[in-house]
């Protein structure tokens, strides 16, 4: 190379250096503000609400901040939300009494039933889904009918959570949420034809305008724990690694939600969420026309909440940039723990 020509190649390499300059962008909050490719609002956000017989409210040791609560606390909680800007709750229900089925699952004064029609009626404009599955319901954990006394298949190991029998539970258990006013029911069990079933329970109830928000992508996950002491819903014996799935899978969790949009899911669901945010994004991008909710699971909830109990980390900060991971991935609605405090902290 001569040195006319290296003279040249100096030239260009310093003037590309002043045109690439990214950092111009980033030079104060307002140029950082405009250029934002991800905003979080507080209506992306669903509030869990743990409700239960009785008054009052429990808080539970292993989620800071999050209670058991009665029927009564739960509207004062969802009142919260509401003037917080968080405009949707889902309701997880601890029973009276226990049993194989769930019987109290699907009951017209059932705990969740009770808690679905006092928040409509205080506050109408509130958003509630409900949770559709066994395991808080029933005497065994399970989130289904188990292959045992009445219910034994030859064949199927004993304890085993049958399919089909468990549709029929999880299509009474949605038909009695929407008597009761429940704007959108979500089913997490992973049975197979879980949303068929309940999509033919509800038009034939005349509820055919329901939405189903579809748990159609729910890992066997370590991440559950809290959640567990907070539902009282911890098998008593096994795991749910017979339906829930493997988080080693991905090209499994397309099979699984496009299984869901064909049985006429109007939602689908990632859970949990941090930990499987290439899964958001792959199930967003195969189904981009129906909207994606992701579960920021109570595992999560916990680890932030200790981290921040022990002056490791800003609980706002990496809370709010959890969240926003979480939507960047592609979810247009996280269910989160922390949805009252980020909206409060968006403000």
């Amino acid at each position: 190379m001569t040195m006319l020509e290296l003279e040249r190649t100096k030239s260009i390499t310093n003037y590309q250096s002043l045109i690439s300059r990214p950092r111009r962008l980033r030079a104060t909050p307002a140029l950082r503000a405009m250029i934002r490719e991800t905003e979080l609002n507080p209506r992306d956000f669903i509030y869990p609400l743990f409700v239960r017989h009785g008054t009052g409210r429990t808080a539970i040791d292993s989620m800071p901040g999050v209670y058991q609560l009665s029927v009564e606390e739960a509207v004062r909680e969802a009142e919260a939300a509401m003037r917080s800007g968080v405009n949707a709750v889902i309701l997880f229900g601890i029973p009276a009494h226990k049993d194989p089925v769930g019987l109290e699952n699907f009951a017209d004064d059932g705990i969740v039933q009770q808690a679905i029609r006092a928040i409509k009626k205080e506050i109408p404009e509130m958003v509630v889904v409900t949770d559709v599955c066994l395991c808080e319901y029933t005497d065994h954990g399970h989130c289904g009918i188990l292959n045992t006394g009445e219910h034994f298949h030859a064949g199927l190991p004993e304890g085993y959570v049958l399919n089909d029998p468990t549709l029929d539970v999880l299509a009474k258990v949605a038909v009695s949420h929407a008597e009761c006013g429940a704007d959108i029911v979500a089913p997490s069990g992973m049975m197979d034809g879980m949303v068929a079933a309940i999509r033919a329970g509800l038009d034939e109830a005349g509820y055919e305008n329901t939405p189903i928000l579809s748990y159609a992508v729910k890992y066997a996950s370590s991440f559950y724990g809290p959640f567990r002491d907070a539902a009282e819903g911890a098998p008593k014996f096994g795991d749910r690694k017979s339906h829930q799935m493997d988080p080693a899978n991905v090209r499994e969790a397309l099979r699984e939600a496009a299984l869901d949009v064909e049985e006429g899911a109007d939602m689908l669901m990632v859970k949990p969420a941090l930990a499987y945010l290439d899964v958001i994004r792959v199930v967003k991008d195969a189904f981009p026309e129906l909207p994606m909710a992701a579960y920021n699971v109570s595992g999560e909830y916990a680890m932030i909440k200790a981290a921040a109990a022990n002056g490791w980390v800003d609980e706002a900060k990496v809370t709010l940039e959890t969240l926003t991971a979480i939507k960047r991935a592609g979810a247009d609605v996280i269910i989160t723990y922390h949805a009252v405090d980020a909206a409060k902290w968006l403000k």
